[in-house]
């Protein structure tokens, strides 16, 4: 009882001090964020803030710079209740400040840009959608942490040490990631989406850690940590990963996909709920081993994908893999 209504008032009062900062500030900002297609729309997302902050980082500064930097990513003005507008569709913000628009599809494929505008304010921003080809084989859903970038996820203290003092120079993606990516998109035309409990916040500067290890961009699935009514943090990371994989799935109908993950972070158990939540959807799922490698659970996981019917892949590194996926 005690922790509930401790919730409720932390809640209520984070909703005040939010609705207070962001609608006095006058300013209105549209953070764009990738989204992807269903197979009737183009799904638009974003956020609406009073300010963006954006830091340009150097190779030599120092770790406690780079906390100070990660930090300001953290402290939002987000606006909520405000009316966005594309292509005669509108939208209002949350009390976070996201918006979700869904838009009429067309006849279009690949990559397209949105213009989305206030409606009470001459402010626009152009918000990417990536629409899969028609002659797409395959979709790839992959993890980030761990799995394309080096972070510690399965220690705690590493990952926070790693995640909160690095910069987007610094900060490192698998070289073995980014060639396994690009052969299994295939110039393209397999479209890629990665998830990660990473809050939202950080969007911005994993797409540019992504655009300096040359990793192919795709829609993220990125997490919430804010106040829910119903909980403190939203979502568990094995629900956030299961649920963004069920979306998905329903928006491309047609596609099978390819999981990838590691081994540090539960996802042997979040892709084998998957699979068996959507039999005959998964071609393959694909592990990395961080650290200590896989203990007896995962192993244990990874033995149900494969009685499922679902080729899994486990190594140190993605090397040699992409081949046994396209052959």
């Amino acid at each position: 009882m005690i922790k509930e209504l401790f919730h409720g008032a932390a809640w209520r009062t984070e909703a005040i001090i939010d609705r207070l900062r962001g609608q006095r500030d006058p300013r209105r900002i549209i953070e764009p964020y990738i989204g992807y297609a269903e197979p009737d729309a183009l799904v638009v997302r974003g956020r609406v803030l009073a300010s963006l902050r954006r830091n340009s980082a150097a190779p030599r500064q120092s770790k406690w710079l780079n906390f100070r930097q990660m930090l300001s990513l953290f402290l939002t003005d987000e606006v909520a209740d405000v009316r966005v507008e594309a292509m005669g569709v509108a939208g209002v913000t949350d009390e976070e400040g996201y918006f979700t628009l869904r838009l009429p599809r067309g006849d279009v494929s690949g990559w397209q840009e949105v213009a989305v505008s206030l409606s009470d304010q001459r402010v626009e921003a152009n918000c990417p959608v990536l629409v899969p080809r028609s002659d797409a084989k395959f979709g790839v859903i992959s993890d980030i942490d761990d799995t394309m970038l080096h972070t510690g996820a399965y220690a705690l203290w590493r990952n926070l040490w790693n995640s909160l003092t690095g910069n987007a120079l610094t900060r490192r993606v698998f070289p073995d990631a980014v060639h396994f990516i690009s052969a299994l998109a295939e110039a393209g035309r397999n479209p890629v989406y990665y998830v990660s409990s990473s809050p939202w916040n950080l969007h911005h500067f994993l797409t540019l850690v992504f655009e300096r290890a040359d990793l192919l961009r795709g829609p993220m699935f990125l997490r919430d940590l804010g106040l829910s009514p119903s909980q403190f943090v939203t979502g568990t990371h094995g629900d956030h990963k299961g649920g963004a994989i069920d979306t998905l799935m329903q928006a491309n109908p047609d596609l099978k996909f390819v999981l990838v993950g590691d081994t540090g972070q539960h996802d042997a158990f979040v892709y084998r709920d998957a699979v068996l939540r959507h039999p005959e959807r998964v071609i393959a799922v694909v592990l990395r081993e961080p650290g200590p490698g896989a203990d007896n659970a995962s192993c244990a996981a990874m033995a149900e994908i494969r009685r499922a019917g679902v080729r899994v892949f486990h190594a140190t590194d993605f090397d040699a893999i992409a081949p046994k996926i396209t052959e």
